[in-house]
């Protein structure tokens, strides 16, 4: 039997809505015991799960002889949107606007930040979510033509091991051949946006803007959004502002959705540039907007209050959604306001921030590995959108998304009382 691995880490158990790779690895071993002794199978489990965590994002290669369905749905956000591959628990905006550092009881820390969602690529091609088209020309998803290739450049997978095998990256000549190359391209998407409430377009307003937190993101879309507080000290505060209060903060939500896109390119597209240059840049699909909006369909507020004790539970303390709001189909957008009433009762800090969803739409890799679930909601097959050839050049892997906008926060601070 092989040394024990080394444990430099802790995998966690999975929960109803994520699978940690660890643990499948793991599972894998586990499957592969047979008659061993249950003792000796548990230390391979063990040790399968800490190789695991060690390798690093090279963790498949320490389970020799596996496909791409054994790993299910494992490191994907089974309740996000549009989850990230490899995505990691405690790692989100959400989670870190919760926490306090208290390391200077007399003043404790927070971050304040705004939220952007700015996306680009490889061929310098910046958030091309406008239209969902040209999945292997607009995103990253790429890879060999053909088996014979696909050998060349991926690791062998090896044959199956009744016990899992540590696995160093460093020893590829080529780093990105340590990643999960199969997996990864069902998640590469067309890119966000970033948008500011900036009063010019050149770049010390649009600075000055993102420096005041005045800004928001889109999945992609160019939906329009304002996040107001309604009753600052100073009257109205955008998104991205900190005000303190002593009564209830109230807030108003605007908006619109997209402008739907005609196919191909605008006039003024055409004559600045030939046919040849817009097939090399966009496949001749540039932005070319009609004068019909998508509809917003709702309107999600969060709230997040900070923690005010060193240790305080993180769960908690995150409401996401607190408040949603069903929006009429209107075309020309939709327009909620709404308050708090406890603060004035919890009497802590809190930070809110909306996000506008839009009807849905298809788009490129919406579905991710898109799973088969079983009726406990367990995945129990994937459908990967392969970038290599197992999956046509021609297949944008189109699948219903509902695109969205999301504020940066407003930070609301409790008024201390200061005695006479």
């Amino acid at each position: 039997m092989r040394a024990k691995a080394r444990r430099s880490a802790s995998c966690p158990a999975p929960t109803s809505d994520y699978l940690p790779c660890c643990w499948q690895a793991g599972e894998l071993i586990r499957e592969r015991c047979g008659d061993t002794p249950a003792d000796e199978c548990e230390e391979r489990v063990e040790a399968a799960r800490v190789n695991y965590m060690n390798a690093g994002v090279a963790g498949r290669w320490t389970v020799p002889g596996t496909a791409i369905d054994d790993w299910k749905d494992c490191g994907y956000c089974r309740d996000c949107f549009n989850p990230s591959f490899g995505y990691r628990p405690a790692n989100s905006a959400q989670y870190v606007l919760a926490l306090t550092n208290f390391d200077d009881p007399a003043d404790p820390r927070r971050f304040r930040f705004g939220f952007i969602a700015s996306s680009d690529n490889h061929t310098a091609r910046p958030g091309t979510g406008y239209k969902e088209y040209g999945r292997r020309m607009m995103t990253e998803a790429a890879g060999p033509r053909d088996e014979t290739w696909a050998r060349r450049m991926l690791p062998a997978p090896g044959d199956p091991d009744p016990e899992s095998v540590p696995f160093d990256p460093s020893t590829l000549e080529n780093a990105f051949l340590a990643t999960d190359l199969e997996r990864q391209a069902s998640f590469f998407m067309t890119g966000g946006l970033v948008a500011v409430h900036s009063p010019g377009r050149d770049r010390g307003a649009i600075w000055d803007t993102l420096k005041r937190r005045e800004v928001y993101g889109t999945s992609g879309e160019r939906i329009l959004l304002w996040f107001d507080l309604l009753n600052g000290s100073a009257g109205e505060l955008p998104m991205g502002s900190e005000a303190t209060l002593r009564e209830t903060p109230r807030f108003r939500v605007r908006a619109a959705g997209s402008l739907k896109q005609l196919p191909g390119c605008p006039d003024h597209s055409l004559k600045a540039l030939s046919p040849e240059r817009l097939a090399y840049l966009c496949r001749g699909e540039c932005y070319n907007p009609s004068d019909e909006r998508h509809l917003i369909t709702r309107i999600d507020v969060v709230r997040i209050r900070p923690q005010t004790r060193a240790g305080e539970p993180v769960g908690t303390l995150i409401e996401d959604p607190w408040r949603r709001f069903e929006c009429r189909r209107d075309p020309a957008g939709c327009v909620v306001e709404f308050d708090d009433p406890d603060f004035t009762v919890n009497r802590r800090d809190v930070a809110y921030y909306v996000r506008a969803i839009q009807e849905p739409t298809l788009a490129v890799n919406a579905g991710g590995l898109r799973c088969e679930y079983d009726a406990n909601g367990n995945c129990v097959k994937t459908n990967p959108c392969f970038g290599d050839y197992r999956t046509s050049y021609e297949d944008d892997c189109l699948s219903e998304n509902e695109e969205r906008a999301w504020s940066s926060p407003i930070y609301v601070n409790q008024a201390v009382e200061r005695g006479g």
